[in-house]
């Protein structure tokens, strides 16, 4: 596969786990990518700006080298090219690069995402809605105790 970056906008189906019948159909032009897949019957398309794109990748295979648009959402990537000729794709990636104003990414900067931080939960600690109204109270405080006094509690 190789698609000719001087022939945009292009057109082409890509593989794609999570879509149905595992391929989605990828829109390139110059300023943004459209994205169509179905998932579990339902139909969408994701328009993405080129600029939200890190850069071109240039990812080693087995026994050649795949060229990669990038992006922080391993999903949203999209395969450009592959070829066992170095030479070929070392071309074609530096094209690809400069139509699309994007940094060459070399395989060792190109890093899975980083696990999602785990955020304290800000609402466990706080006070329920009708509590917020009430004064916490002390009993067992020494001073809300006086000497000899006790405390009557009405019953019906």
């Amino acid at each position: 596969m190789r698609l000719d970056p001087l022939s945009l906008p292009l057109r082409f189906d890509a593989h794609d786990v999570r879509a149905d019948g595992g391929v989605r159909n990828i829109e390139l032009h110059r300023e943004r990518v459209v994205l169509r897949r179905a998932v579990q019957g339902m139909r969408m398309a994701v328009n993405i700006s080129v600029r939200d794109f890190l850069g071109v990748a240039l990812r080693g295979l087995d026994d050649a080298q795949m060229l990669v648009l990038v992006h922080r959402d391993p999903s949203l990537s999209i395969p450009l090219g592959v070829s066992s000729d170095a030479e070929d794709i070392a071309a074609a990636w530096q094209i690809w690069s400069d139509i699309f104003s994007l940094p060459l990414l070399p395989e060792d900067e190109v890093r899975e995402p980083a696990a999602r931080r785990r955020r304290h939960n800000a609402i466990r600690a706080r006070r329920p809605k009708f509590l917020v109204r009430r004064r916490a109270g002390d009993l067992l405080n020494p001073a809300n105790i006086h000497d000899g006094e006790r405390e009557i509690i009405a019953r019906d």
